[in-house]
């Protein structure tokens, strides 16, 4: 489970990628949606995950455990209660035609980044992650930059509640597809990015602190615009790591939601503007209200 954490926090990602210009959404706060109207019986809900936290601010508040409690059934982005699916993903996670991460760098590159493995900790060795897409094992970097030691995720957290009550968990898309997103992005680019994160390692990782500060605030409008943020020139696949996936969402949403209450539980990047989750909900006719979202923190 710890593995697969570090690797879909590059979901919540868009934080290191700029999006071209979209017409404005309407402002939002709150991590916590009720879904409602365009014929449903009883309302569903919306929350925004994310995948790693401090685990002090990764809880459940009094309004999110009622949305668990009235839910028949849970979706997440993949369905994390099933133990084959989130094996496969070291099966999806490799290069393509025997690709190599020495193949993609010069001799003195890679040696930065066997001199960097031989003296950090990481969740597995380099010498098992050498055939793996290079921003996976970024993303496994990216745990080590924040500022606590105890860490957790709102998926984790979230699914002991729901399978504490032996409810169904689902999900809105399969490991297979996350991964193959990483094949459209060429792996020397990606190389280029994991010897960005290499080379800053140990200075102050300000990103990931506002990452963590604007995700407290519950701020979406403030996530939209720091997912926005140009740091490595990747805006080109905003569609691919957000808007894209969001579309196809919106039908198994519905489908999900005709038959009893919904909790959707989804990274917070997907929420806010104009072709975020919010928006397009309300364009295919529902009304979304955000609920009140208080977590009392523990140390």
């Amino acid at each position: 489970m710890r593995l697969y954490l570090a690797v879909i926090t590059l979901f919540l990602s868009g934080f290191s990628l700029k999006a071209q210009q979209s017409p404005a959404a309407p402002k939002t706060s709150s991590l916590l949606w009720e879904i409602s109207g365009n014929g449903m019986q009883t309302p569903s809900y919306l929350f925004g995950t994310m995948h790693i936290l401090c685990a002090r601010d990764a809880g459940l508040s009094d309004s999110l455990n009622h949305a668990i409690d009235k839910s028949s059934r849970v979706f997440f982005e993949i369905d994390m209660d099933n133990m084959g699916e989130m094996m496969g993903i070291f099966k999806y996670i490799r290069m393509k035609d025997e690709t190599r991460l020495k193949d993609l760098m010069t001799e003195e590159e890679y040696k930065r980044v066997k001199d960097y493995f031989a003296a950090n900790r990481s969740i597995l060795p380099l010498s098992m992650m050498e055939r793996f897409k290079p921003y996976f094992i970024a993303a496994m970097l990216s745990e080590s930059k924040m500022p606590c030691e105890t860490k957790n995720g709102m998926e984790e957290v979230i699914m002991k509640a729901v399978k504490k009550q032996k409810k169904e968990i689902s999900g809105l898309e399969t490991i297979e597809f996350q991964a193959s997103i990483f094949d459209s992005i060429p792996y020397s680019q990606q190389a280029r990015e994991l010897l960005q994160a290499i080379d800053s390692s140990g200075k102050e990782d300000t990103v990931t602190a506002k990452m963590l500060e604007v995700y407290r605030s519950q701020d979406l409008d403030a996530i939209e615009k720091l997912t926005k943020m140009e740091e490595g020139g990747l805006g080109s696949y905003m569609e691919l790591f957000l808007y894209g996936r969001n579309k196809k969402w919106i039908p198994e949403m519905e489908k999900a939601m005709k038959n009893g209450t919904i909790l959707f539980a989804v990274g917070a990047a997907h929420l806010p503007g104009y072709e975020g989750v919010i928006n397009l909900l309300r364009k295919a006719g529902y009304t979304l209200r955000p609920m009140r979202h208080s977590v009392a923190q523990t140390l």
